[in-house]
């Protein structure tokens, strides 16, 4: 078989796994339809001169679903995944370790030690702590900021209006949320919910990492500013990190918005989409 159809069954196959319709080909490509085997392009049920999606001009068409790539963007040409994005692998537990957050070995010891934290200011104002909830074996653990006032009555992540929204795009990909992993970055509410500072997220984030060192996840989905650039300690913004595919100790990461700015701008819940499909396009890969 050659290179060529190599690729396009290769696009199908994703496009079939993501309930996304098959796109035209060259005329005198050979194609394969995903429930019915190869079909010849141009034949019945081949779909030619589909409105979705526009020709290719080299029999190879764009894969990632619903994202044209820029003209500068990479991807890699069978499995259509964004390129490879930064790469950051702070150090892992030390298990002689006096510090109790590298000694916890569950995620209820974490939520135990959050519960009784005092190391940063946003303790004083707490109603209650925010440590994480889901399931210990979740394949993907979602990332936000910090709490908000919902959160902070009670003891939650994500059950105000932007954890409903969020609720939802689990729910679209297949995914319940208590089949995930829901936790922030810092673990109080800021007050007025500002953006948490950079000594609150230094003195929180080993409560973070530990969490995900416990889960093993198999995908983390940062969602906003803190969460991406907290997790790949950088500090581009969130523009320049989504369409790529990062890496935390070697787990992938993708960056995208969160559920609160998109109430704010319904414009950003299609590239939204577009990201959580890659994250769960990693996930059944």
């Amino acid at each position: 078989m050659s290179d060529g159809r190599a690729l396009a069954r290769a696009y199908l196959e994703q496009q079939r796994l993501l309930g996304t319709d098959a796109v035209a080909l060259p005329a005198d490509a050979e194609v394969v339809s995903p429930a019915a085997g190869p079909v010849a392009a141009g034949a019945p049920g081949s779909r030619p001169g589909s409105g979705d999606s526009p020709p290719p001009t080299s029999g190879v068409v764009h894969l990632t679903p619903g994202v044209s790539p820029g003209k500068d963007e990479k991807r890699d040409p069978v499995s259509g995944l964004p390129a490879a994005g930064l790469t950051y692998d702070p150090p892992a537990q030390d298990l002689f370790s006096s510090d109790p957050v590298q000694r916890a070995t569950t995620l209820a010891d974490i939520a135990e030690l959050v519960s009784s934290c005092t190391k940063c200011r946003l303790c004083e104002a707490r109603n209650n702590t925010v440590p994480g909830e889901g399931a210990e074996r979740a394949r993907l653990v979602v990332v936000g900021e910090g709490p908000g006032k919902t959160e902070d009555e009670t003891g939650r992540p994500f059950v105000g209006k932007a954890g409903e929204l969020l609720t939802k795009i689990l729910s679209a990909i297949g995914l319940a949320r208590e089949q995930v992993y829901i936790c922030n970055v810092v673990k109080c509410r800021p007050p007025e919910n500002r953006t948490p500072q950079y000594d609150e997220i230094a003195a929180c984030v080993p409560y973070l990492f530990r969490q995900i060192e416990l889960l093993a996840p198999g995908v983390i989905l940062a969602m906003g500013n803190t969460a991406a650039q907290t997790i790949l300690n950088t500090k581009q913004s969130l523009g320049a990190l989504r369409s790529k595919v990062h890496r935390f100790r070697g787990i992938p990461v993708i960056v995208t918005y969160h559920p609160a700015a998109l109430l704010r701008n319904p414009n950003w819940k299609k590239p939204t989409w577009d990201d959580v499909r890659i994250a769960h396009r990693l996930l059944d890969g």
